[in-house]
C-alpha cells in the first residue's frame, strides 16, 4: 500500500531543519581548498569566474578547484548555486560543494527564494524517508519532490501510518537533523544504480524512466532527467554513509 507523508505550511520540520545556516557550524563545510584570490601556485592554476548578483557582476581569480561556497562564505542565507557557463548556456542549480570550472558564471540562490525554500523542502524529505526506513525497515521508497508550501515523501508499507507513528517520525527526524549529516552528491550508472538501489523497486522504475521523468508519475523529475544519474549519500560525523537516496539535487549542506 502506498501512503504518503508530508508536511506544509511555515512552521514545519522543513523550516526548522534549514533555519541553521551553512557557515556557523565548521563541521558542515568540507575541507576547504586555497581560498579565493589565491594565485602564484605552482601546482594548482587559475580560473576565472563571475559572481553575479541582481545590480552587479564581479569578476573573481580562484584556484581550480574551488568550492563555490567559497564565494558566498560572508552570506549566511545562501544554501545553493545557479551556474552557467557563460551567457549563452542556461543556468543549472548546483550544490555549494560544486566545483568551479573556467568560465563560470555563479549566482548564489538565497534560502527564501523560490528555489531556495525547494531546496530546503525536498532535503526535509529525506530526512523524512531516511526517518521513516530506519522507523520501519520494510518501507519502499516512492517519490518525495517539494511542493508549495511544504513537501511529501510516499512509500509503500504494509499498513498505513497513524498518527502515533507520525510522532515517532518526527522524533527521529529531530535526531538526523541533530546529527549534522552531510549532503554528499555522487555520480553513478545506470548500471551499476540498478544493481545498488535493487532493493528498491520503485527507483529501479526510475532508473528506466530516465529521460522521460518529466512525462512519468508527477514529482519524478525531482529524482531522475537526461542527464548524469546521481546518488546523494547522507554522511555521517564518522564518515559512514548513513542513508541514501536516487536525487538529481541540489541539496542543503547538511540535515542541520
Amino acid at each position: 500500500m502506498v501512503h504518503t507523508v508530508g508536511a506544509t505550511g511555515r512552521r514545519t520540520a522543513a523550516r526548522r531543519a534549514g533555519s541553521a545556516r551553512y557557515d556557523r557550524d565548521p563541521a558542515c563545510r568540507p575541507v576547504a581548498p586555497p581560498p579565493v584570490n589565491t594565485r602564484g601556485s605552482p601546482s594548482v592554476p587559475d580560473i576565472k569566474v563571475a559572481v553575479l548578483s541582481p545590480d552587479a557582476r564581479q569578476e573573481e581569480t580562484v584556484t581550480e578547484g574551488t568550492k563555490a561556497w567559497e564565494l558566498f562564505r560572508e552570506e549566511a542565507d545562501v544554501i545553493a548555486v545557479r551556474v552557467s557557463a557563460g551567457s549563452t548556456s542556461e543556468p543549472v542549480l548546483k550544490d555549494l560543494s560544486y566545483a568551479l570550472a573556467d568560465g563560470d558564471e555563479v549566482e548564489g540562490v538565497l534560502i527564501g527564494s523560490p528555489d531556495g525554500l525547494d531546496i530546503l523542502r525536498h532535503s526535509t524529505a529525506h530526512v523524512l524517508a531516511q526517518a521513516v526506513q530506519q522507523v520501519f525497515p520494510e518501507a519502499k521508497l516512492g517519490i518525495g519532490p517539494p511542493i508549495q508550501d511544504g513537501f511529501y515523501y510516499d512509500f509503500d508499507v504494509e499498513t498505513p501510518f497513524v498518527p502515533e507513528d507520525l510522532v515517532k517520525l518526527e522524533t527521529r527526524m529531530r535526531k538526523i537533523i541533530k546529527e549534522n549529516q552531510r549532503f554528499d552528491r555522487r555520480v553513478t550508472t545506470d548500471e551499476d544504480a540498478l544493481v545498488e538501489l535493487a532493493d528498491e523497486p520503485y527507483k529501479v522504475e526510475l532508473i528506466g524512466l530516465k529521460g522521460n521523468a518529466g512525462e512519468a508519475a508527477e514529482g519524478a523529475a525531482a529524482e531522475v532527467g537526461a542527464g548524469e544519474l546521481t546518488i546523494y549519500d547522507n554522511i555521517n560525523r564518522n564518515g559512514e554513509v548513513a542513508w541514501k537516496d536516487l536525487c538529481r539535487g541540489p541539496h542543503l549542506p547538511t540535515t542541520k
